[in-house]
């Protein structure tokens, strides 16, 4: 069974939900498999560096703030 670990910023039910689903289907059309797991791990953006720097202060100067 082929597991698909996601490593994302935080997102609500309905956008995980069609995630899990769309990525579902992609690895049983590929594999020929019928049992697919996915895991998402949320992560806060002060807990992801970009280029050295922490993408929520990244984020912060886009906005402006």
């Amino acid at each position: 069974m082929p597991t698909i670990i996601v490593e994302g910023p935080r997102a609500d039910k309905e956008t995980k939900r069609e995630l899990v689903k769309r990525l579902t289907e992609v690895v049983r059309e590929v594999y020929g498999v019928h049992h697919v797991s996915v895991i998402i791990h949320e992560n806060e953006t002060e807990n992801v560096g970009v280029d050295g720097e922490l993408l929520s202060d990244i984020l912060e100067r886009r906005r402006g703030k």
